[in-house]
């Protein structure tokens, strides 16, 4: 432990878990243990302590996920045998964990295709022991970027596997040796079952990806909001145009189908399709009707 980081008030006292005062508020923690871990003056809070095996392995999700390492515990360091990652979400789709302090803490996955192939959707913060770990899983030939925020490790997790690069060529100056460039704004499909979905907005290349009809990873164009319990749009996090991402959601929600939306920043949530598409058709209505706004973290609704 590193003793200069101390608990933040508010969190549970006593012997145990708790969070220090690096914490920015990323999310990802409440994410992971949502009955353990809470919001408190805008930042993470543990609640209570763990009471099961269970919400034990839930701080230690957390923790391992939190891109600050701000999630601790004074028993003394976390026992690497105790990391999850890669967390299965079901059969095909994995959670990376370990995010990055150069992607904003942004969550990344793991995506297994038929052939036992799997693409990675954004990326963790770059390590070669993670690296391996995921090739343990199967050989990944494809590294899918939804945009310049999440691009850090993009080129090197595609070197280091050997796998191609994808980007819109709005954003391929956040990692210009990238191999696939994206287009325009039409729909593409990248590989059997994989679709592309351009969607400019949250940045000038912003792109969500679509699988098997099933799930949509959608970068931070779009995510579940448990305070609002609906899909919703960060905007007062939009760094090109909230105008253009309304026009992207009128082009494109409509054509959408999933039932799984997996985003880099906010919640996951699974649902029917038919329910996601009416909470899109909800959205993008919505979104006709916003305008720009200073840019503003704290005004994101978790």
């Amino acid at each position: 432990m590193n003793d200069a980081h101390t608990a933040r008030p508010g969190s549970a006292e006593g012997p145990g878990w708790y969070v220090d005062d690096r914490c920015t508020n990323c999310d990802v923690a409440r994410q992971l243990a949502p009955d353990l871990i809470g919001e408190a003056g805008g930042l993470s809070v543990i609640t209570r302590q763990p009471g099961s095996e269970e919400e034990e392995r839930q701080l230690h999700a957390a923790a391992f996920a939190c891109h600050t390492r701000s999630i601790r515990t004074s028993a003394g360091r976390l026992d690497p045998e105790r990391d999850p990652f890669p967390l299965p979400l079901d059969d095909t789709v994995y959670l990376c964990g370990h995010n990055s302090p150069h992607t904003a803490a942004a969550n990344s996955y793991l995506l297994r295709r038929p052939s036992g192939a799997l693409m990675m959707i954004d990326t963790p913060r770059w390590s070669e022991r993670l690296a391996a770990r995921f090739e343990g899983l199967g050989p990944v030939t494809d590294v899918l970027l939804t945009h310049r925020d999440h691009a850090a490790h993009g080129e090197r997790y595609a070197g280091r596997f050997g796998a191609r690069l994808w980007i819109h060529e709005g954003d391929l100056e956040a990692a210009p040796g990238a191999d696939r460039v994206l287009r325009g704004t039409e729909a593409v499909e990248i590989a059997d079952g994989v679709v592309a979905h351009p969607l400019p907005g949250h940045t000038r290349g912003s792109t969500l990806y679509v699988a098997d009809e099933r799930y949509c990873f959608s970068g931070d164009s779009f995510y579940w909001s448990r305070s609002a319990n609906d899909i919703e749009v960060a905007e007062s996090v939009t760094w090109y145009s909230i105008g253009e991402l309304a026009a992207s959601l009128a082009r494109t929600a409509g054509r959408l189908r999933f039932e799984w939306l997996l985003p880099g920043h906010g919640d996951r949530m699974v649902l029917p399709a038919a329910v996601m598409a009416e909470r899109m058709q909800g959205l993008t209505a919505r979104a006709q009707h916003m305008e720009p706004r200073p840019i503003d973290f704290t005004a994101v609704r978790w």
